[in-house]
């Protein structure tokens, strides 16, 4: 059974750091792209950051604004996103996903393994 487990969320205030991570487990992560999203109340789920298998190629959200870095370890089955200069507008669950895939896509649809979800809010 494939499972993605993120960690890391909490509450932070504005201009703060804060790293969020996933594990997955039940799948070989390492001919995956691996991905971020983000879900505020009453907003669809929108794309953060995406990462290739190898780790050389990263696609990211206009809106990151050179604020997020996304990286994985194969060997431990993880991926991070790095979350500088948080804005309360940055305020959501951050989901990580999972697909075989050689691509970076910023769709939900193209990704089929999905974590639960991990609470960031940014207070002002």
């Amino acid at each position: 059974q494939v499972q993605l487990v993120e960690s890391g969320g909490g509450l932070v205030q504005t201009g703060d750091s804060l790293t969020v991570s996933c594990v997955v487990t039940g799948r070989n992560i390492s001919r995956d792209t691996m991905a971020w999203f983000r879900q505020s109340p009453g907003k669809k789920r929108e794309f953060v950051a995406a990462i290739i298998m190898t780790g050389s190629n990263t696609l990211y959200a206009e809106f990151v604004k050179d604020r997020f870095t996304i990286s994985r370890d194969n060997a431990k089955s993880t991926v991070s996103l790095r979350m500088n200069g948080l804005e309360p507008e940055d305020t959501a669950v951050y989901y990580c996903a999972a697909d075989e895939t050689f691509r970076l896509s910023r769709y939900p649809s193209a990704y089929s393994y999905w974590g639960q979800g991990t609470q960031v809010t940014v207070s002002s």
